[in-house]
């Protein structure tokens, strides 16, 4: 299945399918807010994978889906399963204990920029001047979402400003889960980008079964050594929240998303990771009475605002110009090749009739 960068032209369907994975992931969030204090980081990334790595697994297998075979492909899944699962979740899972959710959603989801990166170095995927715009929009309507207010308010203050970039406010961030989260983000980033190559030697939705059982194995094993009380604290309710977290957020989501980004293109499709927080706040406030700031509100509409320019960058004015000068111009070199041809049957044809008139 193929993602065309022009997300309105794709059936409702399939349109929502895109959009599935982005909707679980942000209601999945607001499904752990409170299991998180019940139990440790490292344990509730490993219970996000694994079991959902062994849903995929069957329903690949129920679909005939092939296992992957040779070395080549394995090794491709235990480096995707290294990046996007072991390091995505586990700096995950150790930064939202150091760091504001808010800012820490901000900073997650904003790997649609190293993604745009790596596909431009990569895969020359064109993004041009309006793509550029709709990132740089898209990390600002979530920074509006995450972010605190006054942060934002006093931002353009020059103490303030001077107080962000001051040594001991780096240090600060360093000493915080920031800099984890930034290694989630690159993490997933990579992760994203990885499944191109694993493709090409592994069926894609076998891959992300297994890259996510062995790179939840050794986030069971680390917290097993160095975490305790797993499971004591947890009540009934976070059960319900883990198995959705886990058949939705993970399972579901995941085998969409890597479905999709194994053949399509992958700015556009990362570029939805910004629905994300948009689809947590909302939900946020419809089940957990969470309200909104009309700052948030208008992070929600630049959010919104640049998935479009994004996923519409070729048609939009300036692009479509020259894509229509291109068509323009191979139009009229196949005309000047067609006259070319027809000038050539003239001038050959009376020669290959004066040969045969001096044939006996």
């Amino acid at each position: 299945m193929e993602l065309k960068s022009n997300a309105s032209q794709l059936p409702i369907p399939r349109l929502l399918l895109l959009i599935a994975p982005f909707f679980f992931w942000g209601t999945a969030m607001v499904a752990m807010k409170g299991v998180i204090p019940h139990t440790t980081p490292l344990f509730m990334a490993g219970v996000r994978l694994i079991p959902a790595g062994v849903l995929i697994l069957i329903v690949a297998a129920w679909m005939g889906r092939p296992q992957p075979k040779g070395w080549d492909a394995w090794l491709w899944i235990a480096l995707f399963a290294l990046v996007d699962g072991t390091l995505f979740q586990g700096f995950l899972a150790e930064g939202l204990l150091r760091t504001n959710a808010g800012l820490g959603s901000v900073m997650i989801d904003s790997q649609p920029l190293a993604v745009a990166l790596l596909c431009l170095w990569l895969f020359q995927e064109h993004i041009g001047f309006w793509g550029w715009l709709g990132l740089g929009i898209g990390v600002t309507g979530i920074s509006l979402i995450g972010l605190p207010d006054e942060w934002i308010l006093h931002f353009f203050n020059s103490d303030t400003i001077v107080e962000i970039f001051s040594t001991a406010s780096i240090q600060q961030l360093f000493a915080s889960g920031e800099w984890l989260m930034l290694l989630a983000a690159l993490s997933m980033a990579v992760g994203t980008v990885l499944i191109r190559f694993v493709s090409r030697h592994a069926d894609p939705v076998m891959a992300t079964g297994w890259h996510m059982i062995i790179g939840g194995l050794p986030l069971w094993g680390i917290s097993s050594a160095v975490e305790s009380g797993q499971l004591q604290n947890i009540v009934p309710s976070d059960w319900f929240g883990l198995g959705y977290a886990t058949v939705f957020g993970s399972a579901i989501a995941y085998g969409l998303f890597f479905y999709f980004a194994s053949s399509g293109n992958l700015t556009s499709l990362s570029s939805l990771t910004f629905l994300t927080p948009v689809f947590a706040l909302l939900f946020g406030n419809l089940l957990l009475q969470e309200v909104l700031s009309p700052l948030q509100w208008v992070g929600v509409s630049l959010t919104l605002v640049s998935i479009y320019l994004i996923n519409q960058r070729e048609t939009l004015p300036g692009v479509s110009k020259k894509v229509a000068t291109s068509e323009k111009t191979i139009t009229q070199q196949q005309q000047v090749l067609e006259a070319s041809a027809k000038t050539i049957n003239k001038v050959t044809l009376p020669v290959r009739k004066s040969e045969s008139e001096m044939l006996p």
